[in-house]
């Protein structure tokens, strides 16, 4: 008789699995700690012993009390992963976690400490601890919304590549780029996805990015005269500061770094409509369907692909909500075009049309659209509730005739 007992560590909380003889298993939970628990920093390590086998997500609280949404996807990684350890880091706990790898017991890094421990912006703070924890012990990292479709196992096709070959796995995300030159898409239009992605530990592209975004706050706070605590930002600086196009810079500058010598400068050409995945600097990457299926754009295919990897299902995606996009008042975000070519060149148009209308000519426009949107919305209200109405009523009849289908009770 032979038992199998899975042991998965979670941030805040220990959780357990147990399996028993018959099938059944049985999950125990210890009292939550405030106090990160992880292991000491340790020397790199070596090839032979393969990618940790770790999976890192960060959120705002423990597991013992995520949304049932949050809990869901979150059991996906383990249900599809049991023999690997699931972490979360959390907002009561990073600031440990940093000081304890980053600070004189770790790295020695008080600059990156310090930086962390004055950083308002969650979203700031949210992309840089994934490139921290990935630096300091790499593993798997996923979004708290990113459900896992196929296990890890399967990040890297052993029919095609050796383990040993790569240190860090990597999607395609976005691949537009037609709209390189846009003054509002084209930072955005090639970029590798950084809500799922692999790593060793202390890959030197991961402390790049870190010491990239740190220059890049302190830049910004000099030039808005604040402290770094208070940096204001909007979308796109957030996109190209920290997240995936920064991520995507920093990987290819890496890749150049480490290419062969006589080779070609490695550009986002050697990505494009890319149909099988690749290993190039020691960098697998997978076409978009991977980790980014089901967009709507890039060719992303569907989540029922076999090359499917993860779903990233967005119910976290709320910081835009303090970080906004540019939102035309005539014509809105050109984002809402999700990368449609005519719909963007329609856009485009209609924003530089309105730019050569006098003050009064926009503000007349501006009234005009709201007020057919408002009546649009109207209609479709109206709608429903006639639809909703309709279907009262026939339910009301439906019940009358079966009720005269009844047969007189007998006298």
């Amino acid at each position: 008789m032979s038992f199998l007992v899975i042991f998965l560590i979670v941030a805040n909380a220990d959780l357990f699995t147990v399996s028993i003889p018959g099938g059944s298993s049985q999950v125990f939970k210890r009292r939550a700690s405030t106090k990160h628990k992880s292991n000491p920093v340790l020397p790199s390590v070596p090839l032979a012993q393969g990618f940790p086998r770790k999976i890192w997500q960060t959120w705002k609280t423990d597991p013992l009390h995520f949304e049932e949404r949050d809990s869901s996807t979150a059991r996906t990684w383990m249900q599809k992963n049991p023999d690997f350890r699931y972490e979360v880091l959390t907002d009561s706990n990073d600031i440990g976690y940093v000081e304890q790898h980053f600070g004189p017991g770790g790295f020695d890094r008080p600059d990156i400490v310090d930086m962390y421990r004055s950083i308002n912006a969650t979203i700031i703070k949210a992309d840089l601890l994934r490139y921290m924890v990935m630096y300091a012990e790499g593993g798997v990292y996923a979004d708290i919304d990113v459900e896992a479709l196929k296990p890890v196992s399967r990040f890297i096709p052993d029919h095609r590549y050796a383990e040993e070959d790569v240190d860090m796995v990597i999607g395609v995300e976005i691949d537009q780029p037609q709209f390189r030159d846009h003054p509002i898409l084209g930072k955005k239009s090639q970029s590798f996805c950084q809500w799922t992605f692999m790593a060793r530990p202390r890959l030197p592209v991961m402390l790049r990015l870190i010491e990239n975004i740190m220059g890049w706050l302190a830049g910004l706070a000099r030039e808005q005269n604040v402290p770094v605590s208070e940096v204001a930002l909007d979308f796109d600086q957030v996109i190209s500061g920290t997240g995936p196009s920064a991520f995507t810079a920093a990987i290819i500058e890496d890749m150049n770094l480490n290419r062969p010598k006589g080779t070609p400068e490695i550009t986002w050409n050697l990505f494009h409509e890319l149909d099988e995945s690749k290993i190039v600097s020691r960098v697998l990457v997978l076409d978009v369907e991977a980790f980014a299926a089901g967009q709507g754009h890039s060719d992303s295919g569907n989540h029922n692909a076999r090359g499917a990897l993860v779903k990233h299902h967005y119910h976290a995606s709320n910081w835009p909500s303090r970080h906004p996009r540019f939102n035309h008042p005539a014509y809105g975000p050109v984002e809402q075009c999700n990368w449609e070519p005519n719909c963007v060149a329609k856009w485009d148009a209609d924003t530089a049309a309105f730019a050569n209308l006098s003050e009064d000519e926009q503000t007349k426009l501006v009234e005009e659209i709201q007020a057919e949107a408002q009546a649009l919305q109207k209609q479709q209200e109206d709608i429903l509730q006639s639809f909703a109405q309709q279907q009262q009523e026939d339910h009301q009849k439906q019940l009358q005739l079966e009720q005269q289908k009844q047969p007189e009770p007998p006298l």
